[in-house]
């Protein structure tokens, strides 16, 4: 069970970084060209860094089977996923308020950076969130019981 998690932990970082590429992308600290992003850059940054962080720890926990580096990762995780649901509580409200951005070059439209976010994208990461939620927190507990 522990290396599943390491596995989706593994997924969950790869789907996460790839919204991370298209809302750096996309992003203009000029507010002036584009919509303002409904995301704070501080919680996007420490969303990103303790998700990979946690990952690590886990893989060290993983190698060296110190029950410390695990109680750390679910830790971390509480932390990761509180921020994760603020970033899609905000990311829904934007996908609601704004159409889908247009292809056509005749039409300009500012949209948050967050609104070209691919549905499967994020619905991938979060299946991947929940599952290394659900398999670090039962590996945890099996282990120390």
């Amino acid at each position: 069970m522990s290396t599943a998690a390491l596995f989706t932990w593994i997924g969950t970082v790869l789907a996460g970084m790839v919204l991370l590429v298209i809302w750096l992308m996309e992003y203009d600290g000029d507010h002036d060209a584009v919509a303002a992003s409904r995301l704070p850059v501080l919680v996007v940054s420490a969303h990103a860094l303790l998700g990979v962080g946690g990952l690590l720890v886990w893989g060290f926990y993983l190698f060296t089977d110190e029950d410390r580096l695990a109680w750390a990762s679910v830790a971390g995780l509480s932390v990761i996923v509180l921020l994760g649901l603020v970033m899609v509580g905000r990311w829904i409200g934007v996908y609601r308020a704004y159409a889908a951005p247009s292809s056509s070059p005749s039409r300009l439209i500012t949209v948050p950076p967050e609104r070209h976010f691919p549905r499967p994208v994020v619905v991938v990461h979060g299946a991947f969130a929940i599952a290394t939620v659900i398999l670090v927190v039962s590996s945890v507990f099996f282990a120390s019981s």
